[in-house]
């Protein structure tokens, strides 16, 4: 046996029928283990009161050899003095709160050290609203719950509670703001989804063998279920009209968001080095799916082209403050859609009825994922590129029905009312 390397880390492959173990040749009981799903960890090996213990130090990555191995040798000094760091941590874990768990949980997450989806670390939007989501519905309900104590019937409860509204609440935020929590059956599914994503962390951490959230049923979530008829995009663009001339650069903003279907913050936090005006697209560098490219219709280009750029500030969009983006969206938009008697209406809402539209038109939901840059497409990444042409073309003409109706003509489509529900993707978003 020779010394732990990193060579030597990286080079051990997972065998699909049970744990590889290689280990140390410079310090007993110290090594590596490479799980079947390849998952590699740095583990310790030692003996107490006559009982073998085995625990985990720390993931591969994260830790190198070296940095493991010194970790290993303070753990070694613990048992040397008839400690049992094994038995302890377990202790540890068994007593462990959701509150704690949940802390521990954002911690590791802004280390980069929980994994989302598409194998990627959770992004800090979305670390903000899961933040939020602990904090209003999670630690007020379970916070003092033991994490080894919960059952099926909690998680019930729990959803129940958050549906019925008991977490909701009026908070201030900054001088003159608030946050609104309020509960229902969408707020409830979101959050028992996270509650699910927390435990099952747990369940990686050896804090609960088995994740309790599993084989609850959720409610639906129904935040998707409007989408804007052409009496309501009519209704919008003339309300904006009003609002252009004290409010040019949120009126713009919401134009964008009907015309192109992107969330709000790509949209806030789009850079003028992102345009590509030659290849009628947006080069997003970081969106919700990681890089994105969003291919541009007519309408919304010639809205792009009638901004001026600044030499000295990267955003399209920028705030009031230094080199920074537009925040100021959420107050005008309350403002324009009481106005315009769309008082229910989001600015996601948007996304959803342009993704609607163009089903209308007859495009293929392979397609219009693949425009709005949504999670369930396959053509978007690797593929996009060398579809830029095909896209353009469905998004202009998504685009230009869609200013067409803001502006009270008729467009090339099947007319719908207000309740018609938006076209839905199989997988789920933020």
């Amino acid at each position: 046996m020779t010394r732990l390397t990193k060579r030597i880390v990286h080079a051990t492959e997972p065998d699909p029928r049970a744990d590889v173990f290689v280990w140390d040749g410079e310090l007993p009981g110290f090594g590596l283990r490479v799980r079947p799903s390849g998952t590699k960890t740095y583990v310790l090996q030692y003996r107490t009161a006559s009982r073998q213990r085995r625990m985990t130090i720390g993931r591969v990555g994260p830790l190198t050899p070296d940095e493991a191995r010194k970790a290993a040798l303070k753990l070694l000094a613990r048992v040397a003095q008839g400690g049992d760091p094994a038995g302890e941590r377990a202790n540890e874990r068994r007593a462990a709160t959701v509150k704690a768990l949940c802390q521990k949980y954002l911690a590791d997450a802004e280390r980069g050290l929980v994994i989302g989806r598409k194998g990627n670390a959770k992004k800090r939007s979305t670390l903000v609203s899961d933040r939020g989501r602990i904090i209003r519905h999670i630690v007020p309900l379970l916070g003092n719950l033991r994490v080894a104590d919960l059952t099926n019937a909690d998680i019930v409860r729990f959803i129940r509670d958050v549906t019925s509204g008991k977490t909701a609440t009026v908070e201030k935020t900054v001088p003159h703001g608030k946050a609104v929590v309020r509960g229902g059956a969408g707020t409830a599914a979101r959050t028992v989804g996270l509650l699910g994503g927390i435990l099952s962390y747990a369940v990686a951490e050896g804090v609960i063998g088995l994740n309790p959230v599993h084989g609850v049923k959720r409610p639906a979530d129904k935040r998707r279920s409007n989408r804007l008829s052409p009496g309501d995009y009519f209704k919008l663009g003339s309300t904006l009209d009003e609002f252009s001339e004290h409010n040019p650069k949120a009126v713009t903003v919401i134009r964008l968001l009907a015309l192109t279907g992107c969330r709000r913050g790509e949209i806030e936090r789009l850079k003028w080095s992102e345009i590509d005006l030659h290849g009628k697209c947006m080069r997003l560098a970081d969106s919700k799916e990681g890089a994105s490219v969003r291919p541009l219709g007519s309408a919304a280009l010639e809205l792009i082209q009638q901004l001026t750029p600044s030499d000295d500030v990267e955003f399209v969009f920028p705030g009031s403050k230094g080199n920074a983006p537009y925040v100021g969206l959420p107050k005008v938009w309350t403002r324009v859609a009481e106005r315009a008697g769309l008082a229910t209406v989001t600015p996601h809402t948007l996304r959803h009825s342009f993704a609607s539209v163009a089903n209308d038109l007859g495009f293929t939901e392979p397609t219009i994922a693949a425009v709005i840059g949504h999670a369930s497409s396959s053509v978007t990444g690797r593929y996009v590129h060398h579809l830029d042409a095909a896209l353009v073309a469905a998004a202009d003409r998504v685009s230009r029905s869609i200013f067409k109706m803001m502006n009270g003509e008729a467009a090339d489509i099947i007319a719908f009312p207000s309740t018609t529900p938006a076209l839905e993707f199989k997988s789920a978003e933020g």
